[in-house]
């Protein structure tokens, strides 16, 4: 799944609150970001099908409220794409059975968190796909359209072929062979067309094809036109598709120049000028073939870019009337590096491309052999003499990289890498050693967070909280980051889930906690009435200490501990309710704060307070999506706050981006507002309150 995954919206069908919620925080401990609805008759769920935009329904095999019968017939007369997971409390076969047979996609046992995961993520992914595949055969749909326009307008004889068969020509092929409309044509075999001393050599060439072996690129022979009377051609072959069917498209070129000066031509076509190298339109003719073929299985493909080293600085010195001359000397230096079999071209103004056949070990190498050949080569351009160097940026091309747009994507980041890293560099991209990779990296990052923590490389950013309430406190939400050898500060999702994986989040939490007390000191002795928003993981809650050590550093430092407040999502206080009642019960003996981040995603948000006594709700930022135009989220957003205001409880609206959700905002009885159109996080409380 991607890194910022689409929420999944869905509609759970449970005859008590509390399965329904369980579903939902075992999908969020599952990294899934889900908006649910809950109906509790068969007229709700009819409705929410009516109105809202649903992704997965998520329904109890044995519900008495909204059976499950019901519910499959309620989906299909909706006539939305909408799979039906059915959930069972333990595996039988007759219900199993009966739920697949009434239309369930898959079945999830409520008992096993992993399962439930599994089938939610893959239903939606392969929901995601079925979409994907509707929008592009509307985008192909629309393509052919076009494409059929053009080549009807087209000077160039094409025609398509089925089984060898004619099933569409244009009129310049009706007009080359002698025919008046395409019925004359139409079922005609295509070997029709080609005289007798030919026919034979074309019948085996069909006969290859029908057995699935690709086209060739060009075939000479004699046509015949429909008077008998026959003209040298060239036929040029494409797979191609007609109204859904695939097919052959055959261009019939009259051939009216001798071979060789056709033969010419064509390598006039091919190669860049400049260098003698192909060009980039022959080059990523051969990527597409290259990919093709590693679509289909075949391995040991590698795509290189090569770029010179400070191109722009030394085309300053050379001048640029010697700039091609700079290039084919580079060209010279990657003609002699690179074997027969592989393709070279001019890729861009000053890079180049290689298509080896090579595994990953040879591609290093011969990566390694073109370097070392601009080392070793004096180049004379004008009346200088320089040595250039090069970076070079390559992947191997295999099944988990067979899309040209990936293959070009991919080498072009691992170029930008080595010219960034100072140049004369190789960076190769190989599928395969993918896990070995992340494992390495996995490390780094372990190791970079425990030293962190030793050397205080971890850094706090503020973000302003405003009071539309006038609050006379001065409120910041602390935010971590980590400071590399580089300067380079980086966001919590970089390391967090490293350090969440790896039992390193209470002491990560500990630091940031105590960090945020001494500067709660600092502010106070500077005469500023500060309250920070603190975030902590459920892993700190398990730590029964935490809550007590808060109230050593907050007596030790002196403060107010109201001034403290202890950020959790919702979600995660629902599935560590007891351990988050005892925390928040411990802390608010020295009276700091307790917010519920992320509210008002869940089934019954509001039910958690009748458990769990929060200061604050930060409203969940999924309803702040174009709130200014998005009726159903500033419904929920205003019912939020007037349930929290009737129970003496705070409303935080996060991830403000605009001044329409402001005006929002502002109309809904919100009491705090927070987002980068009001001030972007920053390592400094300097605000301005006023």
């Amino acid at each position: 799944m991607p890194t910022q995954e689409a929420v999944i919206r869905l509609l759970i069908i449970e005859d008590r609150m509390e399965d329904a919620e369980q579903i939902v925080s075992i999908l969020r401990n599952g990294g899934m970001a889900v908006r649910p609805n809950r109906p509790e008759t068969g007229e709700e769920m009819e409705a929410m099908l009516g109105e809202q935009a649903l992704d997965l329904v998520v329904a109890a095999l044995d519900a008495k409220a909204v059976p499950f019968g019901e519910v499959m017939q309620a989906v299909n007369a909706s006539g939305k794409d909408l799979p039906v997971v059915a959930v069972l409390g333990k595996l039988e076969t007759k219900k199993v059975m009966a739920a697949l047979a009434s239309g369930a996609r898959d079945i999830a046992l409520r008992g096993e968190p992993e399962h439930v995961q599994f089938v939610i993520r893959n239903e939606f992914s392969t929901l995601a796909q079925r979409r994907q595949v509707r929008r592009l055969e509307a985008a192909l749909r629309e393509t052919e359209r076009r494409c059929d326009s053009l080549i009807a307008s087209s000077r160039d004889p094409i025609a398509y072929v089925h089984e060898g068969m004619h099933i569409r020509a244009n009129e310049a092929y009706l007009e080359i062979f002698g025919y008046d409309t395409f019925e004359d044509i139409e079922g005609l075999p295509v070997l029709d067309m080609v005289a007798g001393k030919d026919a034979d050599g074309f019948k085996t060439l069909l006969k290859r094809l029908s057995k699935g072996e690709p086209p060739p690129r060009t075939l000479e022979l004699h046509a015949q036109r429909a008077d008998g009377s026959t003209f040298d051609a060239v036929m040029e072959f494409a797979q191609a598709s007609y109204e859904g069917e695939p097919c052959l498209q055959i261009v019939f070129r009259q051939q009216v120049l001798d071979p060789d000066m056709v033969a010419e031509l064509d390598a006039l076509r091919s190669r860049d000028q400049v260098t003698g190298l192909f060009n980039r339109t022959h080059f990523m003719g051969e990527l597409e073939r290259t990919v093709a073929a590693a679509a289909g299985g075949r391995d040991n493909q590698a795509l290189l870019l090569v770029e010179m080293d400070n191109y722009a600085s030394l085309l300053n010195d050379v001048g640029l009337g010697n700039a091609d001359g700079m290039l084919r000397a580079a060209a010279g230096s990657i003609s002699s590096s690179v074997p027969e079999d592989a393709v070279s071209a001019r890729f861009t103004d000053h890079s180049f491309g290689v298509i080896c056949h090579c595994d990953h070990r040879q591609t290093h190498a011969l990566a390694e052999t073109i370097r070392d050949a601009f080392k070793k080569h004096i180049v004379e351009v004008g009346d200088r003499s320089l040595t250039l160097s090069v970076s070079i940026g390559g992947v191997q091309i295999g099944e988990k990289i067979a899309s040209v747009q990936q293959v070009l994507g991919k080498a072009s980041q691992c170029l930008q890498t080595a010219l960034n890293d100072g140049g004369n560099q190789i960076q190769i991209f190989d599928p395969a050693a993918r896990d070995r990779a992340e494992e390495e990296r996995v490390a780094q990052w372990i190791k970079r967070i425990q030293t962190a923590l030793k050397t205080g490389d971890f850094v706090l950013h503020f973000q302003p909280i405003i009071s539309l309430q006038g609050d006379e406190l001065e409120n910041y939400e602390v935010l971590l980051r980590m400071r590399l050898a580089g300067g380079e500060i980086v966001p919590p999702l970089t390391f967090l889930p490293i350090a969440e994986e790896h039992g390193l989040m209470d002491d990560i939490d500990r630091w940031v906690i105590g960090r945020a007390i001494a500067m709660l000191s600092e502010r106070r002795k500077a005469g500023h009435n500060t309250r920070l928003f603190v975030k902590i993981t459920p892993y700190s809650l398990q730590n029964e200490s935490l809550a007590g050590w808060i109230g050593e550093q907050v007596a030790k430092a002196g403060i107010d501990g109201a001034h403290l407040v202890m950020e959790i999502p919702e979600a995660k206080v629902f599935t560590n309710l007891k351990a988050a009642q005892e925390f928040q019960q411990a802390i608010a003996t020295f009276e700091c704060g307790f917010c519920l981040e992320q509210f008002g995603s869940g089934v019954n948000s509001f039910q958690m307070l009748e458990h769990i006594h929060a200061s604050y709700l930060k409203i969940d930022r999924s309803f702040m999506d174009e709130l200014g135009k998005n009726a159903e989220n500033q419904k929920k957003v205003r019912e939020i706050a007037e349930k929290a205001a009737a129970a003496g409880v705070r409303t935080i609206a996060e991830f403000v981006q605009d001044a329409a959700s402001m005006t929002v905002l502002f109309t809904c009885s919100v009491d705090y507002v927070e987002g980068n159109f009001l001030a972007p996080a920053s390592p400094d409380m300097t605000y301005d309150f006023g």
